[in-house]
């Protein structure tokens, strides 16, 4: 399957959400349940990065998406040197909620390229709206890899999870050009 060039908002009326299978029936239930739902709800945005040729249904299937979701977390969860400086009220995160590419798109470095543009939107985002991290919740030990490998640092555990951040500076410098 191969992919267009740009990451776009989900829309059920072009895009096929029942033929996605990232291997992680919990973020395949999200996205062909209730991604939609929870964008017109105003709980998060979800986009995607369809293929470049459309099903029998005239729809496109989808080879990755990102959703994000505003969030907060109590100052007392970060590192201690980075907590200090922190206020004492909850200290607002964009959420990386779910990120997942088809299963035939794996091992094409697609998992990368999705969460540099999620983490490109969030700072874009970040100019109107400030937080002060991306933070993810990780589905899998793998999940925890993979965000570890690109920076990210573990903050706590959240429902049973692991969750991790990367401060919107860290992100800023990654998007400087030199």
């Amino acid at each position: 399957m191969e992919w267009t060039r740009h990451f776009i908002e989900l829309n059920k009326s072009i895009h096929d959400r029942t033929s996605f299978d990232c291997g992680e029936p919990e973020l395949n239930a999200f996205f062909q349940n209730r991604a939609v739902k929870h964008m017109k709800t105003g709980i998060s945005r979800t986009m995607v990065l369809p293929a470049t040729v459309s099903l029998s249904n005239q729809k496109f299937p989808i080879c990755a998406f990102y959703s994000v979701t505003p969030g907060a977390v109590c100052r007392d969860h970060f590192p201690v040197n980075l907590a200090k400086k922190l206020p004492r009220y909850p200290v607002p995160v964009f959420i990386l909620a779910q990120l997942a590419v088809h299963t035939e798109c794996h091992g094409r470095g697609l998992g990368k390229v999705t969460l540099i543009k999620a983490l490109s939107y969030l700072r874009e985002v970040n100019t109107f709206m400030p937080a002060y991290a991306v933070a993810v919740d990780c589905l899998t030990d793998a999940a925890q890899s993979f965000y570890a490998k690109y920076g990210f640092e573990i903050l706590c555990e959240h429902n049973g999870r692991i969750r991790m951040f990367l401060p919107m500076k860290t992100i800023d410098r990654l998007f400087k050009k030199p």
